[in-house]
Formats: structure tokens, C-alpha cells, sequence
């Protein structure tokens, strides 16, 4: 890995142990590469509807956070990321048991970039893949904002 590389990897990782969100999901970064983040998680019943699924709500976030990281990735150090924009289409419930969300840039822009997300899950021992949602984001990169840091 090169020093640039576990740089980015860092920021990525130090930011995402202060996400309230994640860990309440219980997610854990998996992948980190330039332009692609992975997020893993598992299905708890405290994540899901009515009908035992994961909620659509806790996919959306879980996918914008891969997304969001994903463009964070190419970003330079001094700045911050945040959402603009997502559209998702959930194509299958969310049974499980695991879950993998994954977002990887599609456009780098000094301001903004668009991100493309997929959600995944699979069997517990990785078996049995099925595309459950897709998501494309839009991305910005923050700096110089009063609160706002990576």
C-alpha cells in the first residue's frame, strides 16, 4: 500500500467509527479502495419491518454510506463529504442473513461526484448472492464549512 493509499484508507476508517448510524446498523467497513467502499452487515431483527425484512430505510442509509465513503475516498485530505441527492430502487426484500453495500464512483468532480451503489446479500457462508437495491448519489466535497470536517 502506498503512503497516499493508507492515507485515504485512514481518513475513511477514523470517520467511519464516529457514525452513529453504522453502529447502530452494526456495519463494518470491509473494502477500501480508491473510488469503492464495501460496508458489511447482518440482519437483526431490530433493523426490520413488519414483515421480518431489513427496512428499506436501513438499506438506504447503509447504501449511502458506501456511496458517500466511496467518493470520500478520492477527495483531498482537508475536506468532508456529504449527501446532495440519492435515488435507490429496491429491487428484493432485504432477508439476509448478510448484507453487503457497496459504492463505487462513477464521476470524480472537484465539487461533486455521482456514486453508484449496489446492495447485496447472501447466505452466511457467502452462497447465494442476489442484488436486493441499487442507489446513484450525488456527492460533495466540503471544505472550508464552520462544524463541518472529515
Amino acid at each position: 500500500m502506498t503512503p497516499a493509499a493508507s492515507l485515504f484508507e485512514q481518513r475513511v476508517r477514523d470517520s467511519f467509527v464516529r457514525q452513529g448510524a453504522m453502529t447502530t446498523l452494526g456495519a463494518m467497513l470491509v473494502a477500501v479502495e480508491p473510488g469503492f467502499v464495501a460496508i458489511g452487515m447482518a440482519h437483526r431483527a431490530e433493523l426490520t419491518q413488519q414483515h421480518g425484512f431489513v427496512h428499506a430505510g436501513m438499506v438506504a442509509t447503509a447504501l449511502d454510506s458506501a456511496c458517500g465513503y466511496a467518493a470520500f475516498t478520492l477527495m483531498p485530505a482537508d475536506a468532508a463529504v456529504m449527501t446532495i441527492e440519492f435515488k435507490i430502487n429496491l429491487l428484493a426484500p432485504a432477508k439476509g442473513p448478510q448484507f453487503r453495500f457497496e459504492g463505487r464512483v462513477t464521476k470524480a468532480g472537484r465539487t461533486i461526484s455521482v456514486v453508484d451503489g449496489r446492495a447485496l446479500q447472501f447466505a452466511a457462508d457467502g452462497s447465494g448472492e442476489k442484488l436486493i437495491a441499487t442507489m446513484t448519489a450525488t456527492i460533495m466535497t466540503v471544505t472550508g464549512r464552520d462544524g463541518i470536517h472529515n
